[in-house]
């Protein structure tokens, strides 16, 4: 938004508006004259009304641009990530990029300009909740608090996984990734993608990648879904202790990829005994084909609209466990996992499905990564049981998050 400088001059001369916020930047001592309460309100109401823009190192009284010292350029940037980060809650994506405009005499001065799209969810700041209107931030009214709360989580809960994901743009796409799924379409590119809920366009009509299309078709999709990853731990034992953590390990990048990585975890990390009958025979601590089962379900079904939660999978000497943020979907109950199929993401799946298992030394004895037909959770049930004699147990853990813990051999 406004992202040449001649959009930035002519905007500048216009003043402050809806779409735009000007500040100036200046020291007390060492540290910004800034109050963090007061942006991190600004930056929260933006998120909550539509695509917005400031711009620090211009005046917003007199419309001058008068520049960030070069030594305080990466302060600058610093504080406003703590703010986006630490002070509104959920935290807010931003772009921040360092640029340099020409003052009034034509000296090229450095400003920092920060782009904030329109979010997904609704945020709160310091000050309480904030929509943008005009030249300022109003604080939004309960009623209007209310409209805004369930415009934005009916937006999260259906079809969650075709939402526009704010400032995101088709120069993020990894052109391998997408191309898997297009099956050498003749159509334009750009026409492929919306076909396939790859990119969908906005409210203000800018094609952005979609929830999907951010999670199986870019090199990193935590920059912009910042839960979209595997943190995985092994530990030495059977309690969670850190004193005690043998390995870790934050899994990224695209669904399939963060499957195959956590089987490497698992494998890595899995015990193996052998016991001689008559031969030696090797017994693995788990089955990796209902390991891989697990997570692919894992990926494929979690609620990627819980802001903040992730996929976690620990390993222990007697147990592992994989917790999935999100309720069990469609009115299905843990009674009836093994029995019914059924699905949160439908887009997720679909293209899960087209995604090839192109190395099967985990022995899933599969060719893609999902089959769609329900077999994933009677899997784990019997290829776990037969190799511990205990079945595994899925649990609910405050409604908001599935426990899955399959015990060792």
């Amino acid at each position: 938004m406004y992202d040449t400088v001649e959009e930035l001059l002519q905007k500048i001369r216009l003043g402050e508006d809806t779409t735009i916020e000007f500040k100036a930047v200046r020291l007390k001592g060492e540290k910004f004259d800034l109050s963090r309460d007061e942006l991190a309100d600004e930056i929260a109401a933006f998120a909550n009304t539509a695509d917005g823009v400031i711009i620090f190192g211009v005046d917003d009284k007199t419309k001058t641009v008068e520049g960030v010292p070069h030594a305080k350029l990466d302060p600058l940037e610093t504080l406003i990530r703590e703010i986006v980060n630490d002070m509104i809650k959920p935290s807010v994506f931003v772009r921040i990029v360092k640029l340099s405009l020409p003052d009034t005499n034509g000296k090229m001065l450095p400003i920092i300009k920060i782009d904030i799209p329109r979010s997904l969810f609704v945020h709160k700041s310091p000050g309480g909740y904030f929509r943008r209107l005009g030249s300022s931030k109003r604080e939004l009214a309960p009623d209007a608090l209310a409209r805004l709360f369930q415009q934005r989580s009916q937006a999260r809960i259906i079809r969650f996984d075709e939402q526009p994901v704010p400032g995101t743009s088709t120069g993020d796409l990894n052109e391998s990734l997408w191309k898997r799924f297009s099956y050498k379409s003749a159509d334009a590119s750009e026409l492929v993608l919306e076909k396939m809920k790859i990119i969908t366009k906005d409210d203000s009509g800018f094609n952005r990648l979609t929830v999907s299309g951010v999670l199986l078709c870019t090199d990193s999709p935590e920059k912009h879904i910042y839960n979209a990853i595997i943190e995985a731990v092994a530990y030495k034992g059977s309690l969670k202790d850190s004193n005690y953590q043998i390995d870790a390990k934050t899994i990224t990048g695209p669904l399939d990829y963060q499957v195959n990585e956590a089987l490497k975890f698992v494998k890595s990390n899995m015990k193996v005994k052998a016991v001689k009958e008559p031969g030696r025979v090797d017994i693995p601590q788990f089955s990796m084909r209902a390991v891989f089962e697990a997570i692919v379900n894992a990926v494929a079904h979690r609620d990627y609209s819980l802001y903040g939660s992730k996929i976690r999978l620990f390993m222990l000497d007697d147990r592992l466990e994989i917790y999935s943020p999100g309720t069990i979907p469609n009115s299905m109950t843990i009674e009836t996992l093994a029995l019914r199929q059924s699905t949160r993401n439908e887009l997720i799946t679909s293209l899960l499905s087209k995604c090839r298992v192109s190395d099967d030394t985990f022995g899933t004895g599969r060719q893609n990564m999902m089959d769609k037909r329900g077999e994933g959770v009677p899997i784990i049930f019997h290829e776990s049981e037969k190799l511990s004699g205990k079945q595994p147990k899925y649990q609910m853990i405050d409604d908001v998050e599935l426990l899955l813990t399959i015990y060792s051999s």
